[in-house]
């Protein structure tokens, strides 16, 4: 007899997601339990069993669809129908005989390209504790940036497998879960799905999840967030109307029409924080401190030792005079700086140097590993270099060439902010073309940055200085001058070419006006 296999629920809440990878095709034999396919929900990867055993009829769904949540997904000619109505069967009884509890371990997924291991920050929960889903349950480091990690349902937290400090395994158990159910009468009254062996499916959580927040991260679907990423929009900043805050499509549509800002997250000032007055240093006669280098500085260690060791570096220092930048900026920050948006002079200076490798892509460009080929980039994704409290990150900013002042100045902002929080998401560190580093916030003037690679020019932004200089009749003015060293990679950059490059780039920041009239 031919049957329907109806995807089941697979989490609370959600309601579709994407079928990743079918592990058989039409025309195969199967058996009870075999793995049939992968799909990608909104909180993780989840494999789909075979309830019964059969000959695979029909798969409804091509690999990179989107699935329903209770619509058939493939259909199986069973092999016996009375041990498929008896395993159904079983699976009810097991189900409702565990609804009450169910214990589960919850396992570390990927959070990143390549990563395996991370280190475990900070616990936001402890053993004992009732947490609603989504809730985020611990802050792990990776040697890219801090990642916060939800739950994928309620419950109470059984078991804690690491402590604060330690390596965790990506895949391996990060903390055990019991979730309970209002009563054993409600389960029987759900539908059980053909697969129903994992109890946990029929389980309704009895936490009271009224009040949860999304804790930062938006709750949707994966056609949801298509949907976002589409429209360039920011999914923390739309209203969800679905349960726990879940963003749907409808809410999307609303927040387009009600003139929803494009790529703008509230942050925090992009200017440097004032230090503090030095305090004076007790004379100590203690033992060494050994400290172990991980995370995000240890990968700075290992890309930096890479770029220095295989790539020629040379250093060319030029002076800008960005006293008429600055007052145009002094001018326009009242009007166009918002919450979202700082209209810092980094945005002009990210343009104006876009604008410089449109007319010199050697500079955007990449070298493979023998340097016999160069790859011309299309995309300008400017990195800027920030001093977090995790360590040194670099986020970019993408397509520069095709984005506004404004544009940029928000997504500077943004970028800034999630750096300086740890919050930065892998797609904001991939993809970058060149960088920028600002020293001068700090206090630098000239530099030798190290480039970083796979890029082939890095820049150094010293602190302005006011610094008396000749006039045209020979007369002493005070001048706004920014000193700027840049590093290039010899094997395809030669001085003449950065010179050159670099002097369109000072024209257009040296008279704005005509950065202005280019653009």
């Amino acid at each position: 007899m031919i049957k329907d296999f109806i995807l089941p629920d697979i989490g609370e809440g959600v309601v579709e997601c994407e079928l990743t990878e079918w592990l058989i095709a039409e025309g195969d034999a199967i058996a009870e339990d075999q793995p049939v396919c992968e799909v990608m929900t909104d909180k993780a990867l989840v494999q789909i069993p075979a309830p019964y055993a059969g000959v695979v009829q029909k798969l409804y769904y091509p690999q990179g669809a989107i699935a329903q949540v209770h619509q058939p997904l493939f259909s199986v000619d069973v092999t016996d129908e009375d041990s498929a109505s008896a395993t159904t069967s079983a699976a009810t009884k097991d189900a409702v005989a565990t609804a009450e509890s169910q214990t589960e371990d919850f396992l570390l997924p990927d959070i990143g390209e390549g990563i395996v291991e991370c280190e475990l920050v900070e616990w936001l929960v402890a053993e004992g504790d009732t947490i609603d889903e989504d809730q985020p349950v611990c802050d792990v480091m990776t040697d890219k940036a801090l990642v916060q990690i939800p739950a994928i349902k309620a419950g109470v937290v059984s078991k804690l497998y690491w402590q604060k400090g330690d390596i965790a395994k990506v895949h391996s158990p990060l903390f055990q879960i019991t979730t309970v159910s209002e009563s054993s009468s409600t389960t029987t009254d759900k539908p059980v799905a053909a697969n129903a062996k994992p109890a946990a499916a029929l389980v309704d959580v009895a936490v009271n999840t009224d009040n949860s927040a999304r804790a930062g991260k938006a709750v949707a679907s994966p056609a949801v967030r298509r949907m976002a990423r589409s429209h360039d929009i920011d999914l923390s900043l739309v209203p969800g109307s679905g349960k726990h805050g879940r963003v749907h499509k409808e809410d999307i549509a609303r927040y387009l029409e009600d003139g929803g800002a494009v790529s703008s997250t509230p942050t925090a000032t992009a200017t440097a924080t004032p230090t503090s007055a030095p305090q004076p240093v007790a004379a100590t006669s203690g033992a060494d401190t050994v400290r172990p280098i991980k995370g995000v500085q240890a990968a700075m260690a290992r890309q930096m030792s890479e770029s220095a060791s295989t790539i020629p570096h040379f250093t060319y220092c030029e002076e800008i005079d960005v006293t008429a930048l600055v007052a145009l900026r002094e001018r326009l920050k009242a009007k166009y700086t918002t919450d979202e948006r700082k209209l810092t002079l980094m945005p002009f200076i990210m343009k104006a140097l876009s604008m410089a490798l449109s007319e010199f892509p050697t500079i955007n460009s990449r070298v493979n590993g023998d340097c016999t080929e160069l790859t011309l980039l299309s995309s300008h994704n400017i990195g800027m270099a920030v001093d977090a409290k995790v360590g040194l990150l670099v986020p970019n900013i993408k397509d520069v060439q095709s984005k506004s002042i404004l544009t940029l100045a928000a997504d500077i902002t943004r970028l800034t902010n999630a750096a300086r929080q740890g919050r930065l998401a892998p797609d904001d560190m991939k993809g970058g073309t060149i960088t920028i580093s600002n020293i001068g916030v700090i206090g630098g003037t000239v530099a030798t940055p190290i480039i970083n690679k796979p890029e082939v020019a890095i820049v150094a932004l010293g602190k302005i200085q006011t610094l008396p200089r000749f006039d045209e009749d020979g007369q002493v003015v005070a001048r706004q001058l920014m000193q700027i060293s840049w590093s290039g990679d010899h094997r395809v950059i030669d001085g003449a070419t950065m010179a050159r490059f670099c002097n369109l780039w000072k024209q257009y920041l040296e008279t704005p006006e005509e950065m202005l009239v280019a653009i």
